[in-house]
């Protein structure tokens, strides 16, 4: 059958939610944004020409499947391996996204160098610097004796090449977003080409067995930049985060076929690149001041990762008639309920004061078992009452006062056992069962106005 060339057509594609439209206007009709339309240049695929590329298959029952027996790559950044799931999966597509400057490209680096060494082959794919810069960045790492092999492409299609000629274990692409397929006739980091080009490294992936890394950019708010259907498409999305100005970074799952979510590995940044941080909760208190009122250690999970994190806040007096209610690290709106029911339940006087909650090391908490935390943390502040050096705080507070169990407690407390706490306030809901643990004195709380008369006293 003869192949039939694809039609060119304009679409309007919208930068903010990546809906497409025939025609352009002013406002997204999608999401409300305003002159967020951009003009695209598309090529309608051949749907014979698709049909044929895609491998025949007929239905099967499951037991007639066989089961894939390949091993996991045993990646040697022990952090990076955690976060992973266990290693890297060959064939596997991950998506790696943070800030610019915030480590993405030094973290890879030294991943693709060591996964040389120990395990294989590996590429490194740069579209924005050149083989001299990643040669003066590696030698900057200590890893410029490494036998990796660099390639600055931008034509993904001479990348494919490269890949089906090296068969690499380990791809690194650096980044999507510089990336552009020739037949297509958008320009690199379109909606289009990211969209494509993702596909295509798919593909590549699925059928030479070479696990791929792509490092997307992020947009102004924090989100992968490109196509939503991008983190579809992979199998794995990592996230980068931390503060510019501290040292700690964390690099968080929030997608992983092969693994379970959320998990984190804690990385420091150093002159000779990402260093692991083996003890993350010992790393985040090393500086906490002793009887200092308003600091409080909360107990979180990060996936199956126990951690110690301090919780800092202050109530300062204000003439505003609005007091300022800010948070770093921990959720605003939670924030704001924490407040609510301490100048309900407990007749603090907040009113007029401002509120400053503070997550120590650039960590961020999202569950909510570290209310209990920061609510005490709060009411510290306030009487200017040092909580015990020696007491962790565990437990979510509802709208009514009570204190409510949480999930993982025998983890979280063995945790603060090891970094010697002695004493765990918990939700009095807690089975018991749940909770031996050792010589940590347990001081079960029914709520939040008894968990302050335990802690900070009457």
């Amino acid at each position: 059958m003869p192949k039939r060339t694809p039609q060119l057509r304009t679409q309007y594609v919208c930068t903010n939610c990546h809906s497409t439209f025939p025609r352009w206007s002013g406002k997204c009709p999608a999401c409300g944004a305003w002159n967020t339309l951009v003009e695209e240049v598309v090529a309608d695929r051949p749907t014979v020409l698709m049909r044929e590329s895609m491998p025949l298959d007929h239905p099967r029952k499951l037991a007639e499947i066989l089961s894939d027996t390949t091993e996991r790559l045993p990646l040697p950044i022990q952090e990076f391996t955690r976060v992973l799931g266990g290693g890297i999966v060959p064939g596997s597509l991950v998506l790696i996204g943070g800030d610019p400057g915030i480590g993405k490209s030094t973290l890879l680096l030294q991943a693709a160098v060591l996964t040389a060494r120990h395990i294989g082959p590996t590429l490194y794919v740069s579209g924005e610097e050149s083989s001299a810069q990643i040669k003066m960045r590696a030698e900057r790492l200590g890893v410029g004796d490494s036998d990796l092999y660099l390639l600055t492409e931008t034509n993904l299609d001479m990348v494919v090449q490269a890949v089906e000629r090296l068969r690499p274990r380990l791809c690194v692409v650096d980044s999507i977003q510089t990336m552009f397929i020739e037949s297509l006739q958008s320009s690199p980091g379109s909606v289009t080409q990211v969209r494509e080009c993702a596909q295509q490294l798919q593909a590549l992936a699925k059928r030479s067995g070479t696990a791929i890394f792509i490092v997307g950019h992020v947009t102004k708010e924090g989100t992968l930049a490109g196509p939503k259907v991008l983190e579809h498409i992979v199998d794995t999305v990592l996230q980068l985060e931390g503060d510019r100005f501290q040292a700690f970074r964390i690099l968080r799952a929030t997608k992983n076929r092969f693994g379970a979510t959320n998990e984190v590995g804690v990385f420091e940044m150093t002159s000779s690149g990402m260093c692991e941080v083996s003890n993350p909760s010992e790393a985040f208190l090393a500086e906490r001041l002793m009887h200092a009122p308003g600091s409080a250690i909360a107990a979180t999970m990060e996936g199956t990762r126990p951690l110690l994190l301090e919780v800092q806040a202050l109530a300062s007096p204000t003439p505003n008639p609005l007091p300022r209610r800010t948070a770093n690290g921990f959720d605003y709106n939670r924030l704001f309920l924490l407040v609510a029911v301490l100048s309900k339940r407990l007749g603090l006087q907040l009113h007029n004061q401002d509120v400053f909650v503070n997550v120590v090391g650039g960590m961020t908490i999202e569950e909510p078992a570290a209310d209990l935390a920061a609510a005490l943390a709060i009411v510290s502040a306030a009487k200017g009452l040092p909580i015990p050096a020696d007491t962790v705080l565990v437990g979510e507070i509802g709208l009514s006062g009570e204190v409510r169990s949480v999930a993982n407690l025998g983890q979280r407390l063995g945790e603060a056992a090891r970094l010697g706490f002695t004493r765990c306030v918990i939700p009095k809901t807690t089975r018991k069962l749940d909770v031996a643990n050792g010589n940590m004195q347990l001081v079960p709380v029914r709520s939040v106005g008894e968990a302050v008369d335990r802690v900070l006293g009457s």
